[in-house]
């Protein structure tokens, strides 16, 4: 029997054993996805006894994702969406600086609380601005498209 470690892929990237785990374990999970059907998975038990899982949707996708992330040797965390991060953690997750994340906080872009002198982000509130940016940066994108194929740039 092995030990799970608390923080897997926190601090370190996936080794060749577990890449190609994660990659039977993802193709196993894909090519039960059939007309729609949710996959059904039989599992053995430590008392030699199978038993069948059958994933929702939401369980089978997020279980590829991370299976992707994996078995391509990336390491990722996992925060829940009532996670509060720090100041740092909340600009990691936007791939911007501290300060310039300590802006939209002050600029009230994106809710926050403070805990003494330190300022806490909701992790929903972030993930709720990020698609927001993303959204305003398409639309921005297509905008310019548009004008380019008007002025005969495309």
């Amino acid at each position: 029997m092995f030990a799970v470690g608390k923080d897997a892929f926190f601090e370190r990237m996936p080794d060749a054993l577990e890449i190609e785990n994660a990659e039977q374990i993802r193709t196993i999970i894909a090519s039960q996805i059939k007309d729609g059907k949710p996959p059904a998975l039989s599992l053995v038990g430590d008392d030699g006894k199978m038993q069948t899982v059958t994933l929702t949707p939401a369980v089978t996708a997020s279980f590829l994702i991370v299976l992707r992330l994996i078995s391509s040797g990336r390491g990722f965390r996992v925060f829940p969406v009532e996670t509060e991060l720090t100041t740092q953690q909340a600009a990691d997750l936007l791939n911007v600086s501290r300060p310039f994340l300590v802006k939209l906080l002050e600029g009230g872009e994106i809710p926050f609380t403070r805990t003494g002198r330190h300022r806490r982000i909701r992790t929903d509130d972030l993930f709720a601005f990020r698609k927001r940016r993303d959204a305003n940066r398409s639309d921005a994108l297509g905008r310019l498209a548009r004008m380019d194929v008007e002025d005969g740039l495309l």
